[in-house]
């Protein structure tokens, strides 16, 4: 069984203004990189995202972006605690319009754990952070409400 998995949610914004929520590290840093984010996602980009909850910047590979459609990323996965080795996951990020472009669907696909009791329990842990990610994008540009802040620190 592959471990993988797709979450999503719609937010009552425009796709550019939701795409931007992600692209752009400043916005980013304002509801879900609660330690920050440094540089802009764009194709080939490497950037920086810290989080309170696991402290300690580390890099993200900036695989494709398409704007307002999509963009494509892939990290480290969690050491397996052996020898064989570290890998990357990859991570699909999808903007689609909705009600005439009052409203985007957001979904995030994650994939490529290895088949280990280590990748399952990494599998589930991400699924949780970009659910968690999802509902703080939508506080923030819905209410302007950074549903993170002191939830982890």
């Amino acid at each position: 069984m592959e471990f993988k998995f797709t979450v999503s949610g719609r937010i009552s914004k425009p796709v550019h203004e939701v795409f931007e929520a992600v692209a752009d590290p400043a916005k980013l840093s304002g509801y879900f990189t609660t330690g920050g984010a440094k540089g802009r996602l764009e194709t080939g980009a490497v950037v920086s995202w810290d989080f309170h909850d696991f402290p300690g910047a580390f890099p993200v590979n900036v695989v494709e972006v398409v704007p307002d459609d999509k963009i494509v990323l892939s990290w480290g996965a969690a050491p397996e605690g052996d020898d064989t080795g570290n890998y990357d996951t990859t991570v699909t990020m999808t903007f689609a319009p909705i009600d005439d472009n009052t409203r985007t669907l957001v979904s995030i696909t994650e994939e490529g754990w290895k088949q280990t009791a280590t990748g399952l329990k990494s599998s589930y842990g991400n699924c949780e952070g970009w659910t968690g990610m999802l509902a703080a994008m939508k506080v923030y540009l819905e209410h302007g409400i950074n549903l993170r802040e002191g939830f982890y620190k």
